[in-house]
């Protein structure tokens, strides 16, 4: 795990930002001015997705995709200018928020300043032209890190936005070689050593096909010694195939807990139920009470929760990333703002040691433990939404339950769920 690693991020709310659809503006200055809306969720660090020029070359789209970048070294001017993006910082510090920034640095597009100026830095089909070695992605190019001097101008690169800004969301950095990303770390913090590095530690079956196709790619536990916070993919299949069926809530409940002995004592995962790549949450999960006791879990979950904007208020839409296609902020679906400035405030008194047990109940209950103020508190998430009286291993007696404000007995180690997520804590013991 990466040394300088702080536990408070299990306690932290990150929130993801497309600027190109977060507002009917599509730049900086839409952002910038719902920064008050923003905090008031419980946000403490904005992840604005890539922030630079997009190529045109293979574009998917007519806007193209914001991964597939044509300088890293310089800002889309649909977003506004540099100056634009500090004054955004700058009053997201005021808010007391941190913002990171997109690093892609797998690829480019086709017709990149790289590509034009250094094409030896790149993989070459054996044609001898440029490509890329994963083929649905065909309006990009893959760099050649074998090239040391790539490694230069990238770590420069970074280095420069570490001036800027507060950290990096570095795009499936499983496939960069971790020694890269282990000395861009020391060398970044010459700039700015509190830098947060978060990686897009990739799905477990595409971790291993491309080590079964001869492409290099690190897993987590690689990961954690070069990043701070790493991706939930590792088990985000066990919840996808449990909302379709075709997976257990027992075998996603056991993968959950299994993280607690296979990462270091100080890992911090990305929790999340959506984000740019994936379905909305509601669109998987349309049950308003059964969304709600999922984001409560993803929140009482030791890591740091991730909102994709939209999300707070039941969006069902994903956002395309290759069009222009702006949130909906005047239709909410379901709002969930008031549950998530709970849930961010209940986040901030667990305990950012210890460990987290999860387990399943009659295939309808995920109920976790963790620990607030020295006391095992409880999380009961009816994930169906389906009301019910569940059989529990709490002691019997009066329990306050932290969403609702309201009081909870149980009697007989049972509780009567109403469908509602619920956090209990003991305020009272029965003999």
């Amino acid at each position: 795990m990466a040394a300088a690693t702080d536990i408070a991020l299990r306690q932290q709310v990150m929130y993801s930002v497309f600027v190109r659809n977060y507002s009917k503006a599509g730049n900086f200055e839409g952002v910038r001015r719902d920064l008050r809306r923003i905090k008031d969720l419980g946000v403490d660090i904005i992840w604005l997705m890539p922030i630079h020029p997009i190529g045109e070359k293979c574009r998917k789209g007519r806007m193209g995709s914001p991964y597939a970048i044509k300088d890293f070294r310089a800002v889309n001017p649909d977003f506004g200018t540099e100056e634009d993006l500090k004054r955004l910082v700058s009053d997201a510090h005021g808010f007391g928020m941190k913002v990171i920034i997109d690093v892609v640095y797998n690829h480019t597009s086709p017709d990149s300043v790289l590509a034009v100026s250094h094409p030896e830095w790149f993989y070459h089909k054996s044609d001898g032209s440029l490509g890329n070695r994963i083929g649905e992605w065909y309006d990009v190019v893959d760099l050649d890190y074998r090239k040391q001097e790539l490694w230069d101008y990238q770590i420069d690169t970074l280095k420069k936005w570490a001036g800027i800004v507060d950290g990096f969301r570095c795009d499936v950095a499983s496939l960069i070689p971790l020694e890269f990303w282990l000395r861009a770390r020391r060398k970044v913090a010459e700039v700015n050593p509190k830098c947060l590095w978060l990686a897009e530690s990739i799905h477990r079956s595409f971790l291993i096909d491309c080590r079964a196709n001869g492409i290099p790619a690190s897993s987590d536990s690689e990961l954690y010694q070069a990043f701070d916070i790493c991706y939930d993919y590792d088990i985000f299949d066990g919840f996808t195939d449990y909302l379709t069926g075709q997976g257990l809530l027992d075998d996603y409940a056991k993968s959950v807990s299994a993280q607690e002995g296979i990462y270091p004592a100080n890992y911090v995962k990305l929790r999340f139920l959506e984000n740019h790549d994936q379905p909305r949450a509601h669109y998987m999960i349309p049950d308003a009470r059964a969304l709600r006791s999922w984001t409560a879990f993803s929140f009482f979950e030791k890591g740091t929760a991730l909102l994709y904007a939209g999300q707070e208020i039941g969006e069902s839409h994903l956002p395309e990333l290759f069009e222009k296609d702006p949130i909906d902020w005047d239709h909410w679906e379901v709002d969930l703002t008031e549950l998530i400035k709970k849930l961010s405030a209940i986040r901030r008194q667990l305990d950012t040691r210890g460990v987290c047990r999860v387990r399943a109940e009659a295939e309808k209950y995920l109920i976790a433990e963790r620990k607030m103020g020295g006391k095992t508190v409880t999380g009961v998430f009816a994930v169906t939404g389906l009301p019910g009286v569940l059989r529990t291993k709490l002691t019997d007696g009066i329990y306050d339950e932290l969403i609702s404000g309201k009081k909870v007995r149980v009697r007989h180690q049972m509780i009567s769920c109403t469908g509602e997520p619920m956090i209990l804590r003991c305020a009272e013991i029965i003999s």
